[in-house]
C-alpha cells in the first residue's frame, strides 16, 4: 500500500469524521480516549501523541497542530486522530497480544497486511537482529519477553503494537509479526489498524 493510496484513502472521510467528532464535547473525547484535556489560547482541546509525535487537537475546528507552531499537520496523521477519537470508547485494554488476522474482519486481508509489513522488515533487518533491536529502541520500543527480539509501542494513547521478530534457523528463514492489543477495535478500525502498522514499519525501516 503506497503512501499515496493511504493518504487518499484517508483524506476521504476526513470532513465526514471531523463532523462526528465534534459533536462530542473534548472533556468526553479525552475520557473515551485517554487524551489530555488542556485550555490553549483560551479554548480546550486535547493532547496526545501518534507514535511518539506530539500533537495537540484544536477545537472546536477540530485540527491536529503542530504543539509548537499551532501548524495544523498532514492529512494522513489528521485522519489516523479523527479515526482515534471517532472509534475510541473508553474499553479498558486487555494487555494481551493478539494477530492482524484476529481483529474484526482482519482474517481476509492478513496475507496482504504482512507483506508491507513482517516481511519488509525481514527484508531490511534479515537475521541482525541488533539491528533491529537498534531501531526497535531508537523509536521508543519497549523490550518484550517474545521470540528472539519483541517490542511494544505505545502508537496512540490506549493503541499498543508489538513486533515480534525471530531469527531464522536452518530449516526456517528470519520472521516478523506485528501484534495488536486485544481491545484494539474499541479505539480504531481494522484497516486503519493496517495503516497504523504500516506507518510503525516505514518508521522501523528508517530508523
Amino acid at each position: 500500500m503506497t503512501d499515496t493510496k493511504q493518504a487518499e484513502q484517508l483524506a476521504s472521510r476526513v470532513d465526514e469524521l471531523r463532523t462526528a467528532v465534534a459533536a462530542l464535547s473534548p472533556q468526553e473525547l479525552a475520557s473515551r480516549s485517554g487524551a489530555e484535556f488542556m485550555l490553549k489560547d483560551g479554548s480546550g482541546g486535547l493532547r496526545l501523541s501518534l507514535l511518539g509525535r506530539p500533537m495537540f487537537v484544536s477545537f472546536p475546528d477540530i485540527q491536529a497542530r503542530d504543539p509548537q507552531s499551532g501548524v495544523p499537520l498532514p492529512v494522513m496523521f489528521q485522519a489516523m486522530v479523527l479515526y482515534y477519537l471517532h472509534t475510541a470508547d473508553g474499553t479498558p485494554l486487555e494487555a494481551r497480544w493478539v494477530s492482524f488476522a484476529d481483529l474484526p474482519d482482519g482474517r481476509f486481508y492478513n496475507q496482504a497486511f504482512q507483506g508491507y509489513t513482517g516481511k519488509e522488515l525481514v527484508k531490511r533487518f534479515g537475521d541482525d537482529i541488533g539491528a533491529f533491536e537498534k531501531a526497535a529502541v531508537k523509536l521508543g520500543g519497549l523490550r518484550l519477553v517474545y521470540g528472539d527480539a519483541g517490542y511494544s509501542f505505545q502508537a496512540l494513547p490506549r493503541v499498543a503494537l508489538a513486533v515480534v521478530y525471530h531469527r531464522g534457523e536452518e530449516e526456517f528463514p528470519a520472521s516478523c509479526q506485528m501484534l495488536f492489543d486485544a481491545q484494539t477495535s474499541h479505539y480504531l478500525p481494522t484497516d486503519v489498524c493496517a495503516i497504523l502498522a504500516s506507518m510503525l514499519t516505514r518508521e522501523l525501516l528508517l530508523a
